[in-house]
């Protein structure tokens, strides 16, 4: 090219434009150099300074701090010890001079010997007063830095002070002498940037063809006008993705203004997808783009292929003749698209009516105007229809659209469609049925005749109606209308909505099937769950139970946490929380187990630390059984408290296998976490549970709970804790049932992942004029004073009826206790729902009920005990036992509150 204008290949040419951009190029270089060398000869300066400041300070701090520098100066003969050490460390460290000064700034060492004991020249306040000085003085040796620091004796005090000395020559020479290394490297740079731009240069004399500015000119106006006279679209874009070139065709086929050279696609006003082709610059091949109402056949290539700049050039051709094949294309297209987007929005849940909720929603917006689904009525409760097609009672579940005022069947109608209709024959023989003109009335009107004209009056003129149909069983019908759309539906729309029916029915075949499964597992679990309070005295109680949010594990809602309130003999009672690790029917099916258990237990009236003992016994048991017989079901995990509050001494005792802290709220507002000691979760074994035992005031709020109150995916247990501590702290006059409403209030999550259960108790004590007790001495005739003491305290209550019964029954006992038992005995009458009699010995045997001979002389007294009272046991203490028996208060009795208000 450039031989063809005359232009000879020389790059130091300046006519060409490669040679006037070397030029240019060599200047900024040399301006380059020049800089960087004067900016490192004034650097070099700045950081010799910097240096001899920093080594003097170190130096002299250094010596300073060595030890015995304190001792020498406060010698007999400071300079004696203390100059040579001082002018080794100055040739070890190469400074100039290291000298150590009195208080009163006297030199005791000195490079120049005959400078001892003369007067140090420089500022040596502020190390007197503990600081450290530096000083660029101009002394005899020239300019240099000194640094003055202070030498502090034990008791921190000012003893002395030590100044060293370098000249700035010396620090500063070693960059200097570096300095022919650094300007021949700059020369070199030179050079090579030189010899680079010559590279840079030529490669511009390639890419220019050696032409000039006049030269390109005219080639560029060539170009130009070949470039616009073609019947083809080209545009060329530039790697920043701005328009470099459009010539006339272009802009005729998309539309575009005469000055759109320089705007970046995103300017241009084009259609997205056009415009994110010529953004992409991908590779295509005649690819069809609609525009507007033309169709354009698109071909794009990189421009930098062989070397050549950033960008794509496109081409643009008009293939308007095709739009016919491309129009049948293009609603097949839509259809495909239609049903793989119903895929991913029908049947997002294992709801049944939220899946027929969701194809009205989605087909009312895609496919009709109206869209009303009907469901047989035992697919809503979960159950598979046994009887199919018109007979069938079917609800209407889901209306989409806006069917106002258009005579359809609103949500919640239970329709039997008439056989002798279409839409009933389609439902009997589970085919579609098609109406394209609604207003011919042609039989579905038969179905309800005054609906139909209201329908057609409301301008729905066409319908398709689909039987729901999954595994052979019809389980609804789903009607599809329109009414703004004026096409009518076609054979072809038929086949569409077939499809779009079956992937539904699916949908709603799942959703039933869980709909059934859930059924069970909730009805399960209730069942083993307690149904209410049972009636006591001891505690005023309330309770919450929330199952996990449904489809976040398991079967969802179905867990295994429980709690319970099992009165207890006494008076007592035992609250019980507990947590087994899961969801589904096999946790709620452990919690019964282990629910059962509890109160067996509890029946044996055994200490909490006991009873968690055989439960976690029971536990690993269960879980040996169930690895022998090769099943998955073992108890993957469980936690229990078991707490026992006795209302006559206001004492509370706590156990606990790996459960969570109980909260108890004092009278006062005070909330504290109870210090129950922590034992392991059941089935681990191996480690005894222990206690905590404590007097609760009258009116305490024990507050017992799940981890799932406190913790979260959100939220950190202790936080938990924490803000559940803050939520109860100073509200005594909440009631339980108020307390649980404000736990739950500040604690549930807006989508809890775990169960929670939550037993709120406010402690009652017995009133003392509802107790009685007495000691009772190791003598057979003690037993008729008890009697007598018994009988008193039963007409002071108003219960003289019950005398001769708990006479018989304390002489029996006491009788017994005097007879077969050693250590004190007392006996305790209190008066609760029942009569309640207690004798305690310190005996650990225990009596058993035996049906004695005609011929034995004993042994019907714990018979008569059984047929007299109401309930009788044993329990068992740290120090022996005690027996108890109840009986049926009067009615007139019983109406009376037994504990203090």
């Amino acid at each position: 090219m450039a031989g063809r204008y005359g232009r000879p290949r020389s790059v130091l040419k300046m006519r060409t434009v490669a040679g006037q951009v070397f030029l240019l190029q060599v200047a900024i270089v040399l301006l380059l150099v020049a800089a960087a060398m004067t900016a490192l000869v004034l650097q070099s300066r700045t950081d010799g300074e910097r240096e001899a400041r920093n080594r003097s300070v170190a130096v002299a701090e250094t010596f300073a701090n060595a030890p015995g520098i304190e001792e020498a100066l406060r010698s007999a003969h400071p300079t004696t010890v203390l100059q040579p050490r001082a002018e080794e460390a100055r040739k070890r460290s190469e400074v100039d001079f290291i000298v150590v000064l009195n208080t009163d700034g006297i030199r005791y060492t000195h490079p120049l010997p005959d400078r001892i004991g003369k007067r140090f020249v420089g500022n040596i306040k502020p190390a007197l007063a503990g600081g450290i000085v530096t000083e660029k003085i101009t002394g005899t040796i020239g300019p240099l830095v000194q640094a003055v620091v202070p030498v502090k004796g034990r008791d921190g005090t000012v003893v002395g002070l030590v100044s060293a000395g370098i000249t700035i020559d010396r620090v500063s020479g070693v960059v200097e002498d570096q300095f022919p290394l650094l300007f021949g490297a700059a020369a070199g740079v030179l050079l090579l940037t030189t010899g680079g731009t010559a590279l840079v240069s030529r490669r511009l004399r390639r890419q220019t063809h050696g032409l000039g500015p006049a030269e390109m000119t005219r080639m560029y106006e060539h170009h130009d006008a070949v470039l616009h006279a073609v019947r083809e679209g080209v545009l060329i874009v530039g790697g920043d993705g701005r328009l470099l070139l459009a010539n006339d065709e272009a802009r005729r086929l998309l539309g575009l203004p005469s000055d759109v050279e320089g705007r970046t696609i995103d300017e241009l006003g084009l259609d997205p997808a056009t415009a994110q082709l010529l953004a992409s610059g991908r590779i295509v091949t005649d690819e069809v783009h609609p525009v507007e109402d033309r169709l354009l056949a698109v071909n794009q290539r990189s421009t930098d292929q062989h070397g050549g700049p950033p960008g794509s050039v496109t081409t643009l051709r008009d293939t308007t003749e095709l739009q016919a094949v491309t129009g049948r294309a293009d609603i097949a297209r839509g259809r495909l698209t239609l049903l793989y987007d119903a895929g991913t929005e029908i049947g997002t849940t294992l709801d049944v009516v939220r899946t027929c909720e969701e194809l009205a929603e989605f087909a009312a917006a895609r496919f009709a105007d109206i869209v009303t689904v009907d469901l047989a009525l035992p697919v809503l409760r979960g159950e598979e229809p046994v009887a199919t097609g018109a007979d069938t009672d079917m609800r209407r579940t889901a209306v989409g659209g806006h069917p106002e005022d258009t005579g359809l069947y609103p949500i919640g109608k239970t329709i039997r469609f008439v056989p002798t209709t279409p839409l009933g024959s389609g439902l009997v023989n589970g085919e579609a049925v098609l109406e394209p003109d609604l207003a011919a009335f042609a039989g579905w009107e038969q179905q309800a005749v005054d609906r139909a004209r209201q329908v057609v009056e409301s301008g729905i003129h066409s319908m398709i109606a689909v039987p729901l149909r999954a595994r052979g069983v019809i389980l609804g019908v789903a009607i599809f209308w329109r009414s703004a759309k004026p096409e009518p539906f076609e054979e072809e729309d038929l086949s569409l909505a077939e499809e779009l029916v079956a992937r539904a029915a699916v949908s709603v075949d799942n959703a039933r099937r869980y709909t059934r499964e859930h059924t069970m597992a909730v009805t399960l679990q209730r069942s083993l769950l307690p149904r209410g309070l049972p009636d006591q005295n001891a505690v005023e109680a309330a309770y919450r139970y929330l199952p996990a949010q449904a489809g976040l594990g398991g079967l969802g809602g179905v867990g295994g946490d429980w709690f319970d309130i099992i009165p207890l003999p006494g008076a007592r009672v035992a609250l019980v929380v507990g947590d087994v690790v899961g969801h589904g029917l096999h946790a709620a099916a452990t919690m019964g187990r282990l629910r059962t258990a509890v109160h067996n237990f509890a029946n044996l009236d055994l200490p909490p630390d006991e009873l968690l003992w055989h439960l976690d016994e029971l536990v690993a048991r269960i879980d040996q059984d169930d690895a022998v017989d090769g099943a998955e079901g073992g108890v993957s995990g469980a936690t229990c408290l078991y707490a026992i509050y006795d209302p006559a001494s206001g004492r509370c005792t706590i156990a606990r296998a790996g459960h969570v802290q109980p909260v108890v709220l004092r009278p006062d507002g005070t909330a504290e976490f109870a210090e129950v000691p922590g034992g392991p979760p059941l089935g681990l074994g191996g480690l005894p549970f222990e206690t905590w035992e404590e007097r609760l005031p009258e009116g305490s709020r024990l507050v017992l709970y799940t981890d799932g109150l406190v913790e979260d995916r959100d939220r950190d247990i202790d936080e938990g804790l924490a803000l559940l501590g803050a939520t109860l702290a100073g509200h005594v006059e909440r009631t339980p049932e108020e307390t649980c409403e404000a736990a739950l209030q500040a604690l549930l999550p807006d989508r809890p992942s775990d169960d929670i259960a939550l037993l709120v108790a406010r402690t009652r004590v017995l009133d003392t004029a509802h107790v009685a007790d007495w000691d009772v001495p190791s003598d057979p005739s003690a037993v008729a004073e008890v009697r007598a003491a018994a009988v008193g305290k039963l007409a002071e209550w108003g219960m003289a009826e019950e005398s001769f019964t708990t006479e018989l029954i304390l002489s029996e006992l006491v009788t017994n206790a005097i007879r077969y038992a050693s250590g004190p005995i007392s006996v305790r009458l209190i008066r609760d729902r029942a009569l309640i009699c207690e004798v305690s010995d310190r005996s650990s045997t225990s009596p058993h009920l035996r049906q004695a001979a005609t011929t034995d002389e004993g042994g019907r007294g714990l018979f008569l005990i059984a047929q007299l009272a109401e309930r009788w046991g044993t329990r068992y203490t740290a120090d022996g036992k005690v027996i108890w028996t109840e009986q049926p208060l009067p009615t007139d009795a019983a109406s009376g509150h037994p504990y203090d208000p």
